[in-house]
């Protein structure tokens, strides 16, 4: 076992419930108003709020349901989501400023998007990944 798969997923786990424990309340702020919890970013449209809060819900229940049930399909599935969330963060980032916008944005964003990359690979490559989900049939 490498260094990597004795953490690693742990850490993917640790990432999917943080998730699943911010997309939650997003959504649900989303559609109470009234209980402003501050999740909200007032710059994105009513429509984008609710992709991105249930992209991030969504990416944070696939592995965690993955996970725990060895789904053959959690490590395609999570890389999809990846996608998804990347795909946001670029259009909150170059349309609606997010992280402040401009060069700062950028590179954010650019950091987001290698560490799903490199998850992503992880996944892919990890012998510990291959061995917990198996090959999908």
């Amino acid at each position: 076992m490498t260094t990597l798969d004795r953490f690693l997923p742990k850490v993917l786990l640790a990432f999917s419930v943080f998730l699943l424990c911010w997309g939650a309340p997003g959504l649900l702020e989303y559609a109470i108003p009234s209980l402003n919890i501050g999740l909200q970013n007032s710059q994105f449209p009513g429509g984008l709020q609710f992709a991105h809060f249930f992209a991030i819900m969504l990416t944070g229940a696939v592995f965690l349901f993955g996970y725990l049930r060895r789904w053959p399909h959690t490590r395609h599935a999570t890389i999809t989501m990846y996608a998804v969330l990347a795909t946001l963060c670029f259009v909150e980032v170059t349309d609606f400023g997010a992280f402040g916008g401009g060069t700062t944005g950028v590179i954010i964003m650019l950091v987001e998007f290698s560490t799903y990359i490199a998850l992503s690979a992880y996944m892919l490559r990890s012998d510990a990944m291959q061995c917990r989900f198996g090959a999908p049939s």
